[in-house]
């Protein structure tokens, strides 16, 4: 039988969702996807290039568990001009996708039994990969008017336990939402251990969003190239390590992966340094989208508490509509071949709320609230 280890492991339901869709696509029905976090546009081609040139030239071998030096200098160049903060090459871990980032943390992080607090909602993944790690789940109820993230205030109390971590998620899934930097900068400097997924950082519509390095050195940042730079598939992510916890990360590194992906890391470079414009573009379609998605949802009655300025999510209310998350979501695949994440995903705080990706383009997502719209008038 298998490891009862495995057995705790919660199936990922967007994945389930997606992989339905995918059977009626089999069956010849054409569906509109508003349930997957991946953007819909092409690597850039710089990207692309160098990743010919490096099996061109032959690189094609193993690197440094670390990843390139090449690589992590252009990483801290990248935070450098970003965030304003300088950090080491030897700070940081390149991994194949942010989800090995992320394993390879929580595994180096948490001793048996400590406690882990996540806002409620949350990245659906952080509870089985804290779990797996051998870690507790502590779950802190955030207010929807806060956009579902941590405050000062609302984390205070929370940390008289002295939690062994605090994830945060900035812009997060599923919310959309950003935390203000006045506040990260407040959370910073409780001096508690934090992990900040920053992995939707540069996809933010209206200002920006700050990175807890600027405000602390006592964290793990996590990040990657699949979300702003189109790279989805290339998987190829990082992170940024306190300087106690490198040798760890690296043994399990060696052990786990060996190294990221040689081709996706010198195609990595060129993601950094080239694809400014790209990225821009990218952006840009992704606010418009935006727009079109919260309108028409508004206009279904399906709204967001509070209006997402980053990442590609609506977490939109549909409680008036029926409390059980997961049974709406497909329902809405079966009858109106729409893809859509149940908010249960994300824990129980987004129970009878519909996540909405907008990493689709505006035709696919005004057909998508048309179905929607269709499938609400006949319930």
């Amino acid at each position: 039988m298998p490891n009862p280890r495995c057995e705790a492991i919660s199936s990922f339901l967007v994945m389930d969702i997606l992989e339905r869709a995918c059977a009626l696509e089999r069956e010849g029905k054409d569906i509109i996807h508003l349930q997957i976090g991946e953007p819909d546009f092409d690597t850039p081609e710089p990207v692309k290039e160098a990743a010919a040139k490096a099996v061109r030239d032959g690189h094609t071998h193993y690197t440094h568990s670390l990843g390139l030096p090449v690589l992590r200098e252009s990483i801290c160049a990248y935070y450098e001009r970003t965030y304003g903060v300088n950090v080491h090459p030897d700070q940081i871990l390149l991994t194949p996708g942010t989800s090995p980032a992320m394993l390879l943390t929580f595994s180096a992080l948490i001793h048996p039994g400590d406690e882990v607090l996540l806002a409620n909602p949350h990245y659906a993944c952080y509870p089985n990969f804290i779990t797996y790690a051998g870690g507790r789940v502590r779950r802190a109820d955030t207010r929807a008017e806060d956009g579902f993230q941590f405050t000062p205030a609302s984390l205070a109390p929370c940390l008289a336990d002295s939690p062994r971590a605090v994830v945060l998620n900035s812009p997060a899934n599923p919310a959309g939402t950003v935390i203000p930097e006045a506040d990260l900068k407040a959370i910073c400097e409780t001096g508690t251990l934090l992990v900040s997924d920053e992995i939707y950082h540069g996809l933010t519509y209206e200002g920006r969003a700050a990175s807890a390095l600027e405000f602390t050195d006592n964290c793990f940042v996590l990040n990657g190239f699949s979300k702003l730079w189109a790279m989805t598939g290339w998987r190829l992510g990082w992170v940024i390590s306190p300087r106690k916890y490198m040798p760890a990360l690296q043994r399990l590194q060696q052990n786990f992966f060996i190294s990221a992906s040689s081709v996706a890391q010198w195609a990595g470079i060129a993601a950094l340094e080239q694809c400014g414009e790209h990225v821009a573009a990218m952006v840009a379609e992704y606010g418009r989208r935006r727009r079109v998605m919260l309108d028409g949802l508004a206009k279904l009655g399906l709204k967001a508490p509070v209006e997402p300025t980053g990442a590609f999510y609506v977490l939109a209310d549909a409680r008036h509509i029926g409390q059980d998350s997961l049974a709406l979501a497909r329902d809405i695949l079966e009858k109106a071949h729409v893809g859509v994440t149940p908010g249960i995903d994300f824990g129980p705080g987004a129970e009878g709320y519909l996540r909405f990706s907008y990493a689709n383009s505006v035709e696919n997502i005004e057909e998508g609230l048309s179905r929607l719209g269709r499938y609400l008038d006949n319930r």
